[in-house]
């Protein structure tokens, strides 16, 4: 059983003064249906996703100010807002009542390795995947999603963590593998920098990774890094450095990335989802 860590605990400060009381990962994003568009919070989208992929046990890693998270997440199958609304709300309300989520609070903004190391307890034995919440794939209406591919592998490899990475324009903004291919899409993960200065390739890894519970211990073991933050993509190294197997998949040729953690990225979001 593969369960989902939602992180949603970041300051959103590059997207001030929206993020001063919505969070980043509340953002709205258009989603096109067959007839119309739908406005999303970027979280939601997440969670859609995930929960359409058979996951249904979640924890939201959030601040201690996102009361609009665990607000939006809870379900009012039965309030008038559902009554008088489309089925979208009853749909999604329905979801909801069929999920176990968990909520976590990071309470200062120690980086995204420590957010996910806050799932430590709800995480227990199993093997599970972590998503930010600013940053979505969108698959454009085909169905071999990357997600699933990777929520496939957790449950058929030996690994102890499966990356998703693509090609980028802005490397240093990124963590950035070094790999080797292994086979038509797949790779082993030699070595991974985050944010380098010298970037030695244009591949950056997305802030969706699937672990065993191994990857605690390395968490633990991490000091402070870039930003002086806890860096995931560190303690993804120390798996390698104790000759661990870390793997990465590309993302599929046909999916767009979409991405709310900026003022151009999110205007990008807008574009690609609204068009």
């Amino acid at each position: 059983m593969i369960k989902a860590v939602l992180t949603a605990a970041g300051m959103g400060t590059r997207m001030l003064p929206m993020t001063k009381e919505t969070p980043k990962e509340m953002l709205p994003v258009f989603l096109k249906t067959k007839n119309n568009y739908v406005i999303l919070p970027m979280l939601q989208l997440i969670y859609e996703q995930l929960y359409d992929l058979k996951i249904k046990n979640y924890c939201f890693v959030v601040g201690r100010e996102k009361r609009t998270i665990k607000n939006h997440f809870t379900s009012n199958v039965n309030s008038q807002l559902a009554q008088k609304n489309n089925s979208l709300i009853n749909k999604f309300c329905k979801k909801l009542e069929n999920s176990n989520l968990g909520w976590v609070n990071q309470s200062k903004p120690y980086g995204f390795g420590d957010a996910v190391r806050q799932s430590e307890k709800f995480v227990g034995k199993d093997n599970f995947l972590v998503h930010g919440g600013d940053v979505a794939i969108l698959s454009n209406g085909k169905k071999n999603h990357s997600l699933k591919t990777l929520i496939k592998l957790g449950n058929n490899s030996t690994a102890s963590a499966i990356l998703l990475f693509r090609k980028v324009t802005d490397p240093k903004r990124h963590g950035v593998p070094t790999l080797e291919k292994i086979s038509k899409e797949r790779y082993l993960v030699k070595n991974v920098i985050e944010k380098p200065s010298k970037p030695k390739s244009n591949f950056g890894l997305l802030p969706i990774y699937l672990f065993t519970p191994r990857i605690f211990e390395k968490l633990k073991q991490i000091v402070p890094g870039k930003g002086n933050e806890y860096q995931l993509t560190d303690a993804i190294q120390k798996l390698i450095d104790d000759n661990e197997r870390v793997i990465a998949i590309p993302i599929k040729p046909y999916e767009t990335v979409i991405d709310v953690g900026t003022i151009s990225s999110y205007k990008a979001a807008l574009k690609t989802t609204f068009h």
